[in-house]
């Protein structure tokens, strides 16, 4: 191009915006020789009498100012968390020093549907020993919102979940010294948000045997579990160590707060080998039921039952999610499908995924990360399908059951940190065990909403 019609573009931009931006009541149709049409001519008029930009502008950007947002019409969702530290324990015995949301690791799921206004709201305690922040990365607004809160306060912010899909939450703030050690010792979670439309029906193929394709359609309604990986980064004390977090040397490798925490314990190990002490998996750290909230679960569900999952990556360390024995059957990011039937989906430090899938035959499917040092520290999950061990009639024997059932769930529930809030689509669980990496004030509310303290009711059930 011409250098001096380059410039005279270049004028002519720079002349249509200051007179877009300051209202000007400039309305020739020629800029420096540059002709301009009737329907730009009309559009500047139009911004000149609305009193330029200056007053268009923020229409254009996500509202967050909470009064505006509450009279709004939209449903307006309350996300209440506390920030504080706790000692939580550790595979291999002791204890670290965690952060927390609301004394727990990791924080409260926030689930809500796209549209929705979340008011959020973070508060310290007085005696909290530093102070916290919540970014929440389902929201679109000035990251000052995120800034952190002194032990005594209370900051409220609000958004409106604009984008479906699954978003990290976790401590921040301009003014916070060491995130790192905040978000990797358990302060972090995650939100929900839920298609306006809801979610779409599973399609899986299969072949008939003689190489013709069927398609087997799923209801949209699904049986929901939620992950989160991370890693501890401690010393022999308990504590963060950066140096190791620096090095990318992780002590464990963590599956929603909990290293090795959906795998067998001494229960199973005496129902299928008819000895607590004999154990079934190759890792059992969590086995007494003396452990309470912490003793290990697995997660149960029905053969031929469509099942959703909600994936966080919420460290550093890449997560190369694949299950054993199984097809991901649709891998969906940010509501746009992203996969179908692939063995393996990789997802980096702050990303995130839903997996829908069905387990076809009865089994055991360890859903791992598929690396092996994240595997060999803790990243080992274990679903079990329909009745693999044969259990419904020993149960019915026992007089446990009267009738058989389609998955253990009806008998011990599933983990309820692993278990979402309900939404659009979700399939309500038989039943939920207390499990968790939670404080006792958590545990208490958990019971007291229904959940299943398994310590107290294993002990009471008929031997078989």
């Amino acid at each position: 191009m011409n250098k001096k019609i380059s410039m005279l573009l270049t004028v002519t931009a720079v002349a249509v915006m200051g007179a877009t931006l300051f209202g000007s009541t400039y309305s020739q149709t020629q800029i420096a020789g540059q002709s301009i049409s009737k329907q730009e001519v009309d559009l500047m008029q139009q911004i000149h009498d609305m009193g330029g930009l200056q007053l268009v502008m923020p229409q254009a950007f996500a509202e967050t100012d909470c009064g505006a947002l509450e009279s709004s019409g939209r449903n307006v969702v309350e996300f209440n968390l506390t920030g504080e530290s706790i000692e939580m324990p550790i595979m291999g015995g002791g204890m670290y020093h965690a952060m927390s949301f609301s004394e727990q690791v990791p924080g409260p799921t926030l689930r809500v549907t796209q549209g929705d206004v979340v008011k959020m709201s973070l508060t310290i305690p007085e005696d909290e020993v530093t102070a916290h922040g919540n970014d929440m990365h389902a929201s679109q607004i000035s990251s000052a919102a995120f800034e952190s809160v002194n032990p005594g306060e209370t900051s409220v912010y609000c958004y409106i979940a604009e984008a479906a899909g699954v978003f990290k939450y976790h401590c921040s703030g301009v003014k916070l010294v060491g995130m790192d050690q905040h978000v990797l010792s358990g302060m972090h979670g995650i939100a929900i948000v839920d298609p306006a439309n809801g979610y779409k029906k599973l399609m899986v193929e299969k072949t008939s045997g003689s190489g013709e394709l069927d398609r087997m359609y799923y209801s949209a309604d699904a049986l929901e579990f939620q992950l989160q990986y991370s890693q501890l980064f401690i010393n022999d004390d308990g504590l963060y160590d950066a140096r190791a977090m620096f090095d990318h040397d992780q002590t464990q490798t963590t599956v929603n707060g909990q290293a090795f925490g959906y795998v067998p314990n001494g229960v199973h190990n005496a129902i299928i080998m008819g000895d607590e002490n004999r154990n079934i998996f190759v890792a059992q750290p969590w086995n007494d039921l003396d452990l309470k909230q912490y003793q290990s679960q697995l997660l149960y569900v029905e053969t031929g039952q469509h099942v959703r999952l909600f994936i966080e990556n919420q460290a550093n360390e890449p997560v190369y999610f694949h299950i054993v024995g199984e097809i991901l059957d649709r891998v969906t990011q940010g509501n746009r499908v992203q996969s179908a039937a692939t063995e393996t989906w990789l997802l980096g430090g702050s990303q995130n995924m839903i997996v829908d899938l069905v387990f076809d035959e009865p089994g055991t499917y360890a859903a791992v990360n598929h690396d092996y040092g994240a595997l060999y520290t803790g990243a080992a999950t274990v679903f079990v399908a329909g009745d693999p061990f044969g259990l419904n009639d020993r149960l019915m024997e026992a007089e446990i059951l009267e009738d058989p059932v389609p998955s253990y769930a009806y008998v011990l529930g599933n983990p309820s940190d692993a278990v979402p809030p309900m939404g659009m689509n979700s399939i309500a669980h038989p039943a939920v065990n207390v499990h968790g990496m939670y404080s006792d004030s958590v545990v208490e509310q958990k019971i007291a909403d229904g959940a299943i303290p398994l310590w107290d009711v294993v002990p009471t059930l008929p031997p078989f």
